[in-house]
């Protein structure tokens, strides 16, 4: 049973953590890191990837053909321009204490977009196929730590990335990033969905 986990592991870890690179949400995860406390992303990241692999595990390959990743991608894409928007709106006096006060509501907007992006995305297909071979509790185990780790090394780079650039490229630049990601992953619904 044991050597069974750890195989698992074995092979969700690297396929995950090397899938994540240069993913979407590694790049929101060091957007919300200029934005957010980085103990916010960092746990916002957790529940995300265990929600996610989670629902991966429990779906298993045998009914991975029936999710509407079509549709999926295309609500995704749109609360991610959404979410671009809402980036832009000029701040208050309070951005201070906005990054203090944002815990409940920043964790699950962090929680939130990583889900929706993540959504039937590679890796989380992949999590599906492999708990149909593998131990699922091993699979579970190295997909959230190999996303996790990929995103949370992307959150220090967002962290360092805040300390040297003017907020307001922060936020001009946080939502061209989500609307850029809202706007591929909408037509790439669409293109699910009449092709």
């Amino acid at each position: 049973m044991t050597t069974g986990i750890l195989t698992a592991v074995a092979a969700s870890f690297p396929l995950v953590f090397i899938g994540e690179f240069g993913d979407k949400s590694q790049l929101m995860a060091m957007s919300f890191a200029t934005r957010y406390r980085k103990s916010t992303v960092v746990a916002g990241i957790l529940i995300a990837t265990s929600i996610l692999f989670g629902l991966s595990v429990a779906v298993g390959a045998s009914l991975g053909s029936f999710l509407p990743t079509d549709w999926i991608a295309l609500v995704a894409g749109l609360v991610f321009v959404a979410f671009g928007l809402w980036t832009l709106r000029p701040e208050g006096e309070e951005e201070e204490d906005a990054k203090v006060k944002y815990g409940t509501s920043g964790l699950l907007t962090v929680v939130g977009a990583i889900v929706l992006a993540e959504m039937g995305d590679k890796t989380m297909l992949a999590a599906i196929t492999l708990s149909a071979k593998e131990n699922p509790i091993g699979v579970w185990v190295g997909a959230v730590v190999g996303m996790s780790l990929a995103d949370i090394l992307a959150v220090f780079a967002g962290a360092w990335i805040a300390k040297r650039v003017s907020e307001k490229a922060i936020r001009y630049g946080s939502a061209a990033l989500f609307i850029v990601i809202g706007v591929i992953m909408a037509i790439q619904g669409v293109r699910e969905l009449t092709g």
